[in-house]
């Protein structure tokens, strides 16, 4: 099945703490002068258009970015964030949105690369429109499961994965799992970010996708952001992204980040066990 188009959702909540993860760690790995390779295993179509007919129709990004952008001024730890959505935008706003790939690009040096999969074929038309003349980007039109571990160890041997599927199929969580541990094993050394929604009790999969993570890994990173309180059935109030070998102490960063998102990004006071919003563990193996 591919009928999932990002469109719908670009600069939404969960948009917001994906790219604000992913511009984190890539600041944090081009610390060092080695070149490194940028890896997502569902790149979509790169750039999105906030006024276009798909994003008006569920109009998720007026409490997304929207109201980041009016804030942004608060939060200089995402200027990179900030500056890939104004380079699209030359005449102010952030009509047009980068998606996780663009937002790469811009941030990534002539040396580095960006290995790019897609399997729908309208999305991968239009990300290679985007970024195809690029000569850092090798764009692959293949499922981005089976390419990403075929496509293990890059070169160079220094980068981040980005796993990002749309979790429209019921199997996504079990493939989840087994392509980290399949790509891990064959990369042990690369950081790895995989995003995650926060559903409605009855449909909600993070905490088995977590469990099946912890099987496989032995240590990583969870952050979360909820908008809302978690629904019985339907709807995602929040998401998550699991962070495989990040940058050292990078949790401190996260730290003084995510309750200033969740403040920002609340759209009702959240009464819960977690009733801050947002959540920063370390999950381990047990002995």
């Amino acid at each position: 099945m591919l009928s999932y188009l990002h469109g719908f959702h670009a600069g939404n909540h969960a948009d917001i703490l994906k790219h604000a993860v992913l511009t984190l760690l890539l600041e944090a790995l081009l610390v060092k002068p080695k070149s490194l390779v940028y890896l997502d295993s569902h790149a979509g179509s790169g750039v999105y258009d906030l006024t276009g007919e798909q994003a008006r129709k569920t109009d998720e990004s007026a409490d997304g970015i929207g109201r980041l952008w009016a804030r942004r001024e608060s939060f200089p730890e995402l200027a990179r964030y900030f500056d890939a959505i104004a380079a699209l935008n030359p005449g102010g706003g952030y009509a047009r949105y980068p998606g996780s790939p663009q937002l790469a690009r811009h941030g990534l040096r002539a040396d580095d690369r960006l290995i790019l999969m897609e399997l729908h074929k309208a999305e991968v038309q239009t990300l290679r429109h985007a970024l195809g003349s690029d000569p850092r980007v090798n764009i692959h039109h293949r499922d981005g499961f089976e390419g990403l571990t075929a496509l293990l160890p890059p070169k160079p041997p220094r980068g981040l994965v980005l796993i990002d599927p749309p979790y429209e199929i019921k199997t996504d969580v079990d493939r989840v799992a087994a392509c980290l541990a399949a790509a891990h094993a064959r990369w042990p050394a690369g950081s790895y970010a995989i995003w995650y929604p926060r559903l409605g009790v009855q449909r909600d999969q993070a905490d088995r996708l977590l469990r099946k993570l912890s099987r496989e890994i032995p240590e990583f990173l969870v952050a979360e952001l909820a908008v809302r309180p978690q629904a019985d059935d339907f709807g995602m109030h929040g998401s998550g992204m699991a962070i495989v070998n990040p940058p050292w102490r990078f949790e401190e960063r996260l730290a003084t980040l995510l309750p200033r998102l969740a403040d920002v990004l609340a759209l009702e006071p959240i009464q819960s066990g977690r009733a801050t919003g947002w959540r920063l563990e370390w999950l381990r193996r047990s002995a």
